[in-house]
């Protein structure tokens, strides 16, 4: 089976963004060679179209040159509805907008207002994204913006659905990096001072050796691997150092009492834990991982 004129577009536009000042035309041949002209002549038009590409003309050579994508702007013909539309969702950035809010901005009725939203979206200008804020609702964002970890919950949220197991696993490799740096410190035999200082292990160590593992799927970044380490701190399995720039260290500790468990607690890594009240659409009461985690 052939390549989809969507996959033929992405082709294209990885092709021409290899170089940020612009690909001659007879290098975007040579780059998609396997495609025919017909289709590469098609791919490259609709990526003008929806403003993702734009032609330059430098001296006898035609230039293809990639826009930057916070930068895209509607296509020539776009009526005035959809061009305050475009720039409400555009106002939203990667946090998203929803439908109501751009209605109430727009004073559009909801007829208008979904036919212009659909037109958006056909022509990939404009995308909508579920929000763990409202299992029902979405937001609308800018096609090629990466959506805010508010939004899609970040590694911790798969499909909207919480997923506890993937942090548990990550809480005890994270534990058990720490409790082998401290091993090893104890080891060296040095003073208790010296000692507490070997046994400290930065964020980016902790980083390097859950990614060394591969048990993950989905790429952590550093502050993905901070909030885990926090929930051990929650946990009473580690302690949070401060360093002189700012920074801070993490450190297995050995405590007499048992763990409190408040890591198992879905509101502990929660990303829209700030959202949470006792009204509105993000309630502990409606929370179904807090009602599992209560069972």
């Amino acid at each position: 089976m052939g390549e989809s004129s969507e996959e033929i577009c992405n082709r294209l536009l990885a092709a021409v963004s290899s170089n940020p000042a612009g690909v001659i035309n007879d290098d975007v041949v040579k780059l998609s060679s396997d495609i025919t002209i017909e289709q590469r002549v098609s791919g490259l038009n609709k990526l003008l179209q929806q403003g993702l590409l734009e032609i330059l003309q430098k001296g006898d050579k035609l230039v293809y040159r990639a826009k930057d994508p916070k930068k895209v702007s509607l296509p020539k013909g776009a009526d005035n509805e959809e061009k305050i539309v475009y720039a409400i969702v555009e106002e939203g950035g990667n946090k998203g907008i929803w439908i109501r809010d751009i209605r109430i901005k727009s004073n559009l009725n909801m007829t208008q207002l979904n036919k212009i939203l659909k037109n958006l979206e056909t022509k990939k200008l404009i995308k909508a994204v579920k929000s763990v804020n409202a299992s029902k609702k979405k937001v609308y964002m800018l096609f090629n913006l990466e959506p805010d970890r508010s939004v899609t919950g970040g590694a911790w949220y798969q499909d909207q659905d919480f997923e506890a197991e993937f942090v548990d696993v990550l809480n005890q490799q994270c534990l058990r990096f720490l409790q082998m740096k401290r091993d090893s410190a104890l080891e060296k035999q040095e003073s208790p001072l010296t000692t507490k200082q070997l046994a400290c292990c930065s964020v980016k160590e902790v980083h390097k050796f859950i990614s060394d593992l591969g048990i993950s799927k989905v790429k952590l970044d550093s502050e993905d691997l901070e909030t885990i380490l926090k929930t051990v701190v929650y946990d009473g399995r580690a302690e949070r150092v401060p360093l002189a720039d700012g920074t801070f260290a993490y450190r297995a500790i050995e405590n007499a009492l048992g763990p409190p468990g408040l890591v198992q607690i879905p509101c502990g890594i929660c990303p829209i834990i700030k959202n949470c009240s006792d009204c509105g659409d993000v309630t502990p009461r409606s929370c179904k991982y807090m009602s599992e985690w209560l069972d």
